[in-house]
């Protein structure tokens, strides 16, 4: 399936979001909407929360590319808070959803991994353990915030909310990524 194919469908499920809650999408409604077969979409998706995961994953995939090498984490972030807005349907709906293969687990472990490896990039080497863990827990906080955003309708302008993303930054991430080049 080519990922014109994959946004189609991502364009059904945003369409079925609208007016239905995303536990209580199916992958019939999906497809109907879309014009495939259930053959289709399971050929290239697990479930609906896997089509969900891949969006996101294309949706924000760029700011993260550029983040670190070309934007510092501010410009980084609001860019993909940017991406959110534009989305809000999709997110609105999506962030809702607290179940196994949720958006909030899938942009945890997006954002955790590409920091550890913006990190190693840069140094060389993996972060240590209280790195580790202070990312952890920056990352669980950033997404808390972030979700909270979308649901309490997104008062915050995107740059605000990066500046609150960045003061909110631990000592020690902050130190180093001050010292990296990224903030």
């Amino acid at each position: 399936m080519s990922n014109d194919s994959k946004y189609r469908l991502a364009e059904a499920i945003k369409e079925c979001m609208k007016t239905t809650s995303v536990e209580n999408i199916t992958v019939k409604q999906i497809v109907d909407v879309c014009g495939v077969s259930r053959q289709t979409f399971y050929r290239n998706f697990i479930d609906k929360y896997d089509l969900i995961n891949w969006y996101f994953d294309r949706l924000l995939e760029q700011s993260f590319k550029e983040m670190g090498s070309k934007e510092n984490l501010r410009e980084g972030l609001i860019k993909k808070f940017k991406y959110i807005k534009a989305e809000r349907v999709f997110f609105s709906a999506a962030f809702r959803f607290d179940e196994q293969n949720n958006l909030k687990e899938h942009d945890f472990i997006m954002i955790y991994e590409f920091y550890c490896r913006l990190i190693r990039e840069k140094t060389g080497k993996l972060p240590d353990k209280k790195t580790r863990k202070l990312l952890e827990m920056y990352c669980q906080a950033s997404i808390y915030m972030t979700v909270q955003w979308v649901l309490k309708g997104m008062k915050e302008s995107e740059s605000e909310l990066a500046d609150l993303m960045i003061d909110a930054m631990p000592g020690h991430l902050s130190v180093l990524f001050s010292g990296l080049g990224i903030v």
